[in-house]
């Protein structure tokens, strides 16, 4: 069973994926890819370098992720040449992560953690899709309070990802985390005994 676990910000699909990991599932978290799928010496590092410039190098001879991003931030047609580049750069490190695990334990549940997993479609990888849902006024509250930045910078950040319908709609199960978290562990307990017990 493969799970594409997905949700907005500060929706707590870290959480269920670190809980789900305790339990025994295997976790794949795709921003840890995303960080890697373009160091030097990749064919991504490659095109985005070709894409955006030799100055979003920095001295360590990788891409500098600031530079880049200044050049995509508030740019649609920039970022989509990116995740154009990275996306399927990701989901190949994906599908390779995936196969290594059910190698190694065909009967155990993997876990793929993305906040981009349906924006990105790959939702071919996976047998089922875990949506974790939380109100947009509680998400800012929440990022604020979390990363330290203003109402505004969240409310951006939320405006510019998928709604919260757009996820449910492509959802098996919707895990809904308006109260703290032992109520959100609560929520997948009984989602995590029927996989288990399949």
């Amino acid at each position: 069973m493969i799970i594409g676990l997905t949700g907005g910000i500060a929706s707590g699909k870290s959480t269920v994926a670190s809980t789900l990991g305790t339990w025994g599932a295997y976790v794949i978290d795709a921003d840890k890819l995303g960080h890697s799928a373009y160091i030097s010496g990749t064919q991504a590092f490659t095109d985005v370098v070709a894409a955006f410039g030799d100055d979003i190098v920095g001295p360590d001879g990788e891409v500098d992720r600031r530079s880049l991003g200044g050049k995509v931030f508030g740019n649609p047609d920039g970022l989509k040449k990116l995740t154009d580049i990275v996306w399927p750069a990701i989901m190949r490190m994906a599908e390779k992560e995936i196969a290594t695990a059910k190698t190694e334990d065909p009967s155990r549940v993997v876990v793929l953690e993305a906040a981009v997993l349906i924006e990105a479609d790959w939702l071919g990888l996976v047998d089922q899709v875990w949506v974790t849902v939380v109100e947009p006024s509680v998400a800012i509250e929440r990022a604020s309070a979390r990363d330290g930045v203003d109402a505004a910078a969240v409310q951006a950040r939320i405006d510019a990802q998928l709604s919260n319908d757009e996820r449910i709609a492509k959802a098996h199960e919707v895990v809904h985390n308006a109260g703290d978290e032992n109520h959100l562990i609560e929520q997948i307990r009984p989602l995590w005994s029927a996989i288990s017990a399949a």
